[in-house]
């Protein structure tokens, strides 16, 4: 099946999102879809999708023309679109979300749960996923959750599947996985659709690319024709710093430590320190407990045995608002269900952690909350028409800037950033690490939590790695390289002095 969109506009409001994009998807391509936050490329594709409509511009398929006026429209002309913010209701089983909107019936009128569930177990085996369909879908991590939206997918016969960011939240392996998938249903002839911000994925998956930035298309062409950096250039319009230009640390007093901190679930004996004025990493893979960790500390997950001290003092947190009162912010990993208010506007999720300081007898100081939260817009380069806008209408790497303004409104001393580039385009990961490093040189002490070597190794002063709930090795200097990262993170034991 071969889709084609031409000459597609759209605006909103006074804002023109698509002006004049065509693209054109052959069956058994696997197609990169290119650009920055806000260059409109979901847009792009919720028109394809059926979730809202052109102002202007045809779809074709096979040549002839077709008109989405909902997502089911979409779907029936063999299109299937895995979203970046994910679908699932986590209140169902695996298999339920499977088959939501199709379920299988008996000749009685009820539903066929055994037919569903076999079905889904098919898929599953099909893809190499071991997970019990009757599993509740709020039991899954998020890496798990993405696979099973693009079994759902599959699970549709599509000839046509948008894949917006799926790898966003999967391990290494579970990419591999994906994309030994994504290449035998290339083969079958099914044209796929892959939105990333992972240019090295995209060199390797992919066959052909359309970059979109400012809502136009400013380059096509074959992968094998360009490089990762000729990619980046034109997202962006200039060239990519890149790593390296990170200062070396003169770090401060002690900011945060934890002394055999462990929940017997999915973390044990954990100790570490933070200082002012150093970047501490902590990576492994998916799955290590790091993130429940800090969710304990931060009195947002299960609780933990063991000591907190803050500043050198002995120290508990009571709520993740006295956690917060006392200097530490947490930026969570899951934006859609643990860090934005969807009903919520911009400005409101941006000062949500931080009302205390612009109260003003029984109200709010309004003047003030806009004009810190303009500052936080002008330094993240947030692109947004109005701060009273609902926060669900910025792309998903402005909605991650929101979130980070937010916690760096509360002005912390202990910044805890899980996961803080995910869903952000290469030319807005630098602004992050940028970001970072002066909020490290103003004596913030600031931990990233990431699965990506090359974001530790980039950001980071030195780096804590973790295995399966333990800590396995601290890496800094010479020792801080991708390799010696993966290493550890894979569970291997390694000497001290021992070649790399």
């Amino acid at each position: 099946m071969k889709v084609e969109m031409r000459d597609i506009c759209k605006s909103f409001g006074k804002a023109a999102v698509l002006d004049g994009v065509s693209l054109s998807v052959q069956a058994g391509e696997i197609h990169a879809l290119l650009g920055e936050n806000g260059a409109g490329k979901s847009t792009l594709m919720n028109i394809l999708g059926g979730v809202i409509q052109a102002d202007s511009g045809s779809i074709a398929i096979d040549g002839k023309e077709v008109k989405f006026f909902s997502p089911v429209d979409s779907l029936h002309a063999g299109i299937a679109f895995i979203h970046q913010e994910l679908n699932l209701i986590n209140d169902l089983a695996i298999y339920e979300n499977m088959f939501i909107g199709r379920e299988l019936k008996k000749k009685n009128g009820f539903l066929d749960s055994k037919a569903m569930i076999e079905k889904t177990k098919q898929t599953f085996d099909r893809i190499g996923i071991s997970l019990d369909p009757c599993l509740p879908v709020r039991s899954l991590d998020a890496s798990y959750k993405q696979i099973v939206e693009i079994s759902r997918a599959m699970m549709m016969n599509a000839s046509c599947i948008i894949m917006d960011e799926p790898t966003t939240s999967l391990t290494e392996p579970e990419i591999r996985r994906v994309f030994s998938l994504m290449r035998d249903l290339s083969a079958q002839g099914v044209g796929i659709i892959f939105i990333s911000h992972k240019l090295g994925e995209v060199l390797d998956i992919c066959s052909s690319y359309t970059v979109l930035r400012d809502g136009k298309v400013v380059a096509s062409g074959k992968t094998q024709d360009v490089t990762n950096a000729e990619l980046a250039f034109y997202m962006v319009g200039h060239k990519i710093a890149g790593g390296g230009s990170k200062k070396t640390c003169v770090r401060g007093k002690e900011m945060l430590r934890v002394e055999g901190y462990g929940d017997h679930k999915y973390f044990n004996d954990i100790s570490f320190s933070a200082h002012a004025s150093e970047v501490l990493g902590i990576t492994g893979l998916l799955g290590d407990g790091r993130s429940e960790l800090f969710l304990s500390i931060f009195k947002a997950g299960l609780p933990a045995d063991g000591k907190l001290f803050l500043a050198g003092k002995e120290t508990t947190f009571i709520s993740t608002s006295d956690a917060v009162q006392k200097g530490v912010a947490y930026l969570p990993r899951n934006r859609k269900e643990n860090a934005i208010v969807k009903d919520m506007t911009i400005l409101e999720n941006a000062s949500l952690a931080s009302l205390a300081k612009y109260r003003k007898l029984c109200f709010i100081d309004r003047k003030r909350e806009k004009r810190d939260f303009e500052k936080h817009v002008s330094n993240l380069h947030i692109k947004m028409e109005s701060g009273d806008d609902l926060i669900t209408n910025l792309s998903g790497g402005n909605q991650q800037k929101v979130v980070l303004s937010k916690w760096l409104n509360t002005e912390p001393k202990v910044l805890v950033l899980d996961n803080p580039t995910q869903g952000v385009d290469v030319g807005a990961k630098e602004e992050i690490y940028e970001i970072i490093e002066k909020l490290a040189a103003s004596g913030v002490a600031v931990i990233v939590l990431s699965s990506e070597a090359q974001e530790i190794v980039r950001v980071c002063d030195r780096a804590i790695v973790m295995f399966h709930g333990s800590v396995v090795g601290e890496v800094s200097g010479a020792d801080m390289n991708e390799h010696m990262i993966m290493r550890l993170a894979t569970g291997e034991k390694i000497e001290r002095g021992a070649s790399v």
